[in-house]
């Protein structure tokens, strides 16, 4: 059951101060009140959850408004909250200075935040309540990755599988740079090994919240470096306008040899060579096109923990002809792109990159084919 924000008590909303959108980066913290399960599947980012109601309690208050009365639901959820209310400041709310200005937020900025505001208001914090709550939040979001693209300038790198595209942009954003890592916000790597072994890819809203999140505190007159992506990573879609004002990008190419992919890649997927039964669960993804006699000799490889010689063969027959295709028809500058060339891959190597890279394009020039 759907709980609404009404389902309980007198309306608080006359008693706590109530703020828009525009307005997040003036508090201290963010505060939702809603069930864990919608917070998991999105919410402000860098916002805590302090549930008024959790999942269990929510459902419970529902089924007595549906099936009982309202004042039945209302009697129910007020006790709820108060208690719920009460463990939040004892526990979490505590140690918050007396200048502490949280902002609170619900489903659409009813009784669940406003009853918090209130009472927070009432021992002598500066809290809001959010006009709107979380469904107002989501619309700004979605209006707001529709338009923020096509305001700010892209670099796209580029650079088959194994390039330590994502580690150089890691280089770049330590040296300064503006950077957008869409693998990092999804929690994956783009390809068929992409998981992570220590992350799960967040919900698609939440995805879509971190992106906006890291596109709004970018300087539209300075580039913004991101990786060559797809439509998709992993189980997550690019917002469109993204995907296409980064299509329309110029690009660079970065252009490292064979031996030197094949081993960072070793490195950066050692939890597939400590694991080599979850590597050939991935590889018989790859049943429907390479065929199963292929798919064998790989699975043979892996089970002889052939590691050079499976590591050189994906790279040769799977990743760099799919990444041939794909970054080629999505990204018609890659053929004039500049060229970085290292000959390894190391934290020296792409500190050197990255430097080059900044110099170059904070000059307002293009990048010009460079060795690290």
């Amino acid at each position: 059951h759907v709980l609404s924000d009404r389902s309980f008590g007198t309306s608080c909303l006359k008693f706590a101060s109530i703020v828009n959108v525009t307005q997040l980066d003036e508090f201290d913290e963010l505060i939702d009140v809603r069930s864990p399960s919608e917070f998991a599947l999105d919410h402000m980012p860098g916002a805590i959850n302090l549930p008024v109601l959790n999942d269990a309690e929510r459902e419970r208050v529902g089924t007595l408004y549906k099936q009982v009365s309202s004042f039945e639901a209302k009697k129910t959820g007020a006790a709820l909250v108060a208690r719920n209310i009460a463990q939040h400041i004892e526990t979490e709310l505590i140690a918050r200075p007396k200048d502490w200005q949280p902002l609170v937020y619900c489903w659409r900025g009813g009784n669940r935040s406003a009853s918090l505001a209130h009472v927070l208001r009432q021992i002598g914090w500066n809290a809001h309540a959010l006009d709107g709550g979380y469904k107002a939040y989501r619309r700004h979001v979605i209006a707001e990755l529709a338009q923020l693209p096509q305001t700010l300038q892209f670099r796209i790198v580029c650079g088959p599988t194994g390039s330590g595209k994502s580690r150089l942009l890691q280089h770049l954003a330590a040296l300064g740079g503006q950077v957008l890592d869409l693998e990092d916000l999804a929690a994956h790597r783009g390809s068929v090994l992409g998981n992570l072994p220590d992350r799960s890819q967040p919900a698609q809203k939440f995805f879509e919240s971190r992106i906006w999140q890291t596109l709004r505190r970018f300087h539209a007159g300075r580039p913004i470096f991101v990786e060559a992506e797809s439509k998709k990573i992993g189980l997550l879609r690019v917002p469109e306008s993204l995907i296409a004002r980064m299509w329309r990008s110029p690009c660079l190419r970065i252009d490292i040899p064979m031996h030197a992919r094949a081993d960072f890649l070793k490195r950066d997927y050692a939890h597939f060579l400590h694991d080599p039964e979850e590597l050939k669960a991935k590889l018989h993804c790859l049943h429907s096109l390479h065929g199963a006699e292929k798919i064998s000799s790989w699975l043979l490889l892996a089970q002889d923990q052939q590691w050079d010689t499976l590591v050189e063969q994906l790279l040769l027959e799977h990743y760099d002809p799919a990444y041939r295709r794909s970054t080629l028809s999505h990204y018609p500058t890659l053929d004039r792109a500049p060229v970085v060339f290292a000959d390894r891959i190391d934290e020296q190597s792409l500190g050197v990159m990255a430097q080059n890279i900044l110099q170059v394009t904070t000059q307002g020039s293009a990048v010009p084919a460079m060795t690290a």
